[in-house]
């Protein structure tokens, strides 16, 4: 069998680290991907799902250079959502996306995660001035976008997903 390995970088902030997954973490990803609040981000979804999910992550990082982190907490390392990059095939550009899980809302870890991620990427990946594909039904997603400095730009529409409003983030010299 051959092996290969390659680099997921960490990025740290203040109260998180965004990490690679691990297979350790499968359990948190499943319990939240069968919920009903995993609709915005592709789910619900079974543990067999979940775990292609991951395995896709690891590919996406594989193929474009990039992908989304976990957020896990510094103090205690329990995982709390996900957050980054992702350039899905039919997608218009890269995107830079985001979830908590239930019970860690409105905390500003969300907030936190994506303003790192974005400066992380604009410096590292050369994705800067993304966009972000939001429900118009995710109400809290389209208030943090605004939050991040990225305002409406257009209705758009991805592969599984006719209608989603689209948000463009400032270049990285005009962030807010």
């Amino acid at each position: 069998m051959t092996s290969f390995s390659f680099d997921i970088p960490t990025v740290e902030t203040e109260r998180l680290m965004l990490r690679a997954a691990q297979e350790s973490d499968l359990d948190v990803i499943a319990d939240f991907m069968q919920s009903e609040r995993s609709h915005f981000v592709g789910g619900p979804l079974d543990r067999a799902s979940s775990w292609k999910l991951i395995s896709g992550n690891f590919g996406h990082w594989l193929m474009r250079g990039f992908g989304m982190w976990y957020i896990h907490h510094k103090r205690d390392d329990r995982m709390i959502g996900a957050c980054g990059f992702i350039f899905r095939e039919g997608w218009d550009e890269p995107e830079l996306g985001w979830h908590v899980h239930d019970g860690y809302e409105g905390a500003g870890y969300a907030f936190e995660a994506a303003s790192a991620a974005r400066a992380y990427g604009a410096k590292h990946f050369g994705l800067d001035g993304v966009i972000s594909y939001i429900d118009p039904s995710n109400m809290r997603s389209a208030k943090l976008a605004t939050r991040l400095g990225a305002s409406y730009e257009r209705d758009g529409g991805m592969p599984g997903t006719p209608m989603v409003h689209v948000y463009r983030h400032p270049k990285s010299g005009d962030a807010k």
